[in-house]
């Protein structure tokens, strides 16, 4: 028997998390049909989540091993990297914000 951990965020500032026992050669799929996400929480569309096995992306017929964690991430809403650059647009001018205090001799932006 294998001991697996179904993890995932079904909302935002929501946690799932479910020890699941399964048979040897079970797959990822196998191991969240049992943790009883979708009766927990049927809003949540679990197979359109990405899975991963401790934090590395995973299909979803990759067999388990013994203690894996499943993780089930949701797509994000935003790019980083376009939020990021939004934040910075709106602190203004680099005198402002992240960058107004420098050390003595520092060079500008750090």
């Amino acid at each position: 028997m294998l001991q697996v951990t179904v993890v995932c965020s079904p909302a935002p500032r929501e946690v799932f998390e479910e020890i699941v026992s399964l048979a040897e050669g079970a797959t990822v799929r196998d191991a969240v049909r049992a943790s009883g996400l979708a009766a927990a929480h049927p809003e949540f569309d679990w197979q359109a989540a990405a899975p991963g096995i401790w934090g590395r992306a995973v299909e979803w017929t990759q067999a388990l091993a013994n203690l894996d964690r499943v993780e089930l991430c949701r797509p994000l809403a935003v790019d980083p990297k376009v939020a990021r650059r939004e934040r910075f647009k709106q602190q203004g001018a680099r005198g402002t914000g992240l960058f107004a205090r420098r050390r003595k001799g520092g060079k500008a932006g750090y």
